[in-house]
């Protein structure tokens, strides 16, 4: 950004589309199959043909009071669809239906970002450009699939209450989170089942009035959201402190370049001429059919997180991680289960940890992916917990277990890898050689020079191979390196 960045306030709000994973469209029968070939999931409904009736899909309200009621919304009594007309190749009726001044629900919140209103309607037909770079019987062409076209979407408006692009990717990964937790959809974006539109505008800081905003289309992953962004923020920035004027228009973010570029004006909402849609009655959802989707929710993640900070004692930045990612979360309580000796803090450092690092590592998306299953890291972290390796050898034991599995103390045995103890006493004699080894060290410790005790540690970790208890060898190295008390007769 710009030197004078401090003197203003980037105010962003979200507009989410989700798929909802529906077996048909929202107002026709048509099967939704993603990647089928291109025009065979259609008939005269979703293709537009006069004389034809739309008939809403049960199962797609049902989902978006689901989601609705996640987000904490208030449900509307009574919500009509509308008629949004536009003129485009992807929308064969010539309008979109949706909702408009009625939504289904209004005035949630999700962390701390407050929900505009949730409101359902039907996706249009995709569209695949070709240009001169990619020539199609020696011409740019477009190409229409209609399979798209009716597809049940949720639109989710966020208030603008975010303030960057880091903030609006995280909020966006809790959404998501939320969403794959109730059922409702994959959340796929680069499938195209999440998509994202922002508006940005920004202000001096400290006032209220909100700036001429511009929207960012259909980014489809979150660092090219936070990206693009930042891009705006940093364009908006330096234009007004330029002297010039934003301009409401919509913009396309190249996130191979990093280039803002202008699709068209902005539309305001009259731009679209809606009126209530004729051959749909009001949706009124009934108290049980409400009440039905609020018993269907399950824990929802900022629950969950709540619920590891205070009856498991997580961190808040472990039980952030394993709350707003549900399938680690799920590894996590199923290892935290199995787990006999270590306690759910220690199971939660391994898995957020050390696991999460080993996977990585190996080329593995994610955990569940690899061989090392929830009752393998939990004999682990079982292991550790009771001293029979330190938590060096327990890292050499899982790089292994998550490309092969198998038994982490068989492993152990077969290894020689089990912790020296002090019973027999090698980890006392180690220590006395580290102290007759190094003499100023230890001097330095009897003196009370904490510091110096990392020179006798390292000593003793060499020559027992790594395998000493740290907290052992520091316990021994104190006992023996104690001040004496004076001689008196």
């Amino acid at each position: 950004m710009s030197p004078g960045e401090n003197r203003w306030e980037p105010v962003i709000g979200l507009e989410i589309h989700v798929q909802l994973q529906t077996r048909t469209k929202m107002f026709c029968g048509c099967e939704l199959e993603f990647g089928a070939e291109p025009n065979v999931h259609t008939c005269p409904v979703c293709l537009g043909h006069p004389g034809t009736l739309p008939v809403p899909n049960r199962q797609a309200i049902n989902y978006a009071l689901g989601v609705a009621l996640a987000l904490g919304c208030e449900i509307a009594p009574r919500s009509i669809f509308h008629r949004k007309n536009y003129f485009y190749p992807d929308l064969p009726k010539g309008y979109q239906i949706s909702q408009y001044d009625i939504p289904l629900g209004a005035g949630g919140s999700l962390g701390e970002v407050r929900i505009h209103r949730v409101h359902l309607e039907e996706d249009a037909a995709k569209l695949s450009h070709v240009g001169e770079s990619g020539r199609i019987h020696g011409s740019g062409t477009s190409r229409v699939d209609f399979n798209r076209g009716g597809t049940p979407l949720v639109e989710i408006v966020s208030e603008p209450d975010i303030r960057s692009g880091p903030q609006a990717r995280e909020w966006l990964q809790l959404l998501r989170t939320t969403l794959r937790q109730l059922g409702v959809s994959d959340v796929n974006m680069e499938e195209g089942s999440l998509r994202c539109d922002a508006n940005i505008s920004i202000r001096e800081a400290g006032t209220e009035a909100l700036g001429t905003k511009t929207e960012l289309k259909n980014m489809n992953s979150f660092r090219f959201i936070e990206r693009g962004i930042a891009a705006e923020i940093e364009r908006q920035v330096a234009l007004v402190e330029g002297g010039g004027e934003v301009a409401q228009e919509t913009l396309h973010f190249d996130p191979v370049s990093g280039s803002l570029t202008s699709l068209r004006s902005k539309e305001y909402a009259h731009d679209y001429r809606y009126l209530p849609e004729p051959d749909l009655v009001p949706l009124a959802p009934s108290e049980e059919q409400i009440e039905a989707a609020r018993a269907a929710l399950p824990e929802l993640p900022e629950a969950r997180r709540d619920r590891y900070a205070a009856e498991l004692g997580l961190s808040p930045d472990d039980a952030a991680h394993l709350a707003f990612d549900a399938e680690l979360g799920s590894f996590f309580e199923r290892t935290s289960e199995r787990a006999r000796e270590a306690d759910s803090k220690a199971v939660a450092n391994w898995v957020t940890g050390e696991l999460v690092r080993c996977s990585r590592e190996a080329g593995f998306e994610h955990p569940a992916e690899t061989k090392a299953t929830p009752e393998i890291v939990a004999a682990l972290a079982d292991l550790v917990a009771t001293r029979s390796i330190n938590r060096k050898v327990g890292r050499q034991v899982l790089n292994r277990l998550v490309l092969e599995g198998g038994d982490p103390a068989a492993i152990v045995e077969a290894e020689g890898l089990g912790a020296v103890s002090g019973d027999d006493g090698a980890l006392e004699a180690a220590v006395e050689k580290a102290i007759a080894a190094q003499p100023e060290a230890a001097e330095k410790v009897r003196a009370g020079e904490t510091k110096a005790i990392g020179a006798l540690i390292g000593f003793v970790m060499r020559e027992t191979g790594g395998r000493a208890d740290g907290g052992e060898v520091t316990r021994l190295i104190h006992e023996k390196l104690a001040p004496q008390p004076p001689v008196t007769d």
